[in-house]
């Protein structure tokens, strides 16, 4: 997790909403991607943390599917990335701050629980809470 709030720092410190995500292989502990939001730099609304680590991560291994990995994100994934987390078949979510607003796993779509979706990753939030709750509230803060 502490990788994943190095790419959410280096996400404010860019301009951009403060969440890094990281892929790690599940076996042997090695960081296959990482990535902090792009989505102002991109001009990409899909260039959240966790799609580009996921997309990195996929392209390292030569393969869609992720299932020996897991991830680790600063906020609670939205929808989308929830979506693209089960798609990938990615083993475990490790997170760090809820999203009642945005997120798509505890909140909100709440992915994982739907009949529809076809893999569930074991899901282990509040992984420094604080410190990434703490990025978000004093990225927003200067704004206003």
């Amino acid at each position: 997790m502490d990788l994943a709030l190095a790419e959410a720092e280096a996400a404010a410190a860019r301009g951009e909403v403060p969440v890094g995500a990281v892929v790690v292989d599940g076996r042997s502990g090695a960081v296959l991607a990482r990535a902090g939001n792009r989505t102002e730099a991109a001009n990409d609304p899909t260039a959240h943390a966790e799609m580009l680590a996921i997309r990195a991560a996929a392209a390292a291994r030569g393969s869609a599917r992720l299932p020996d990995c897991d991830i680790y994100v600063t906020l609670e994934p939205c929808a989308m990335c929830a979506q693209a987390i089960a798609f990938a078949r990615l083993r475990r979510l490790y997170f760090g701050a809820p999203d009642p607003k945005g997120g798509g796993v505890e909140h909100g779509a709440r992915i994982f629980a739907q009949p529809t979706c076809h893999h569930r990753p074991e899901v282990i939030g509040g992984i420094r809470e604080s410190r990434a709750a703490a990025l978000l509230r004093a990225f927003f803060a200067a704004r206003r």
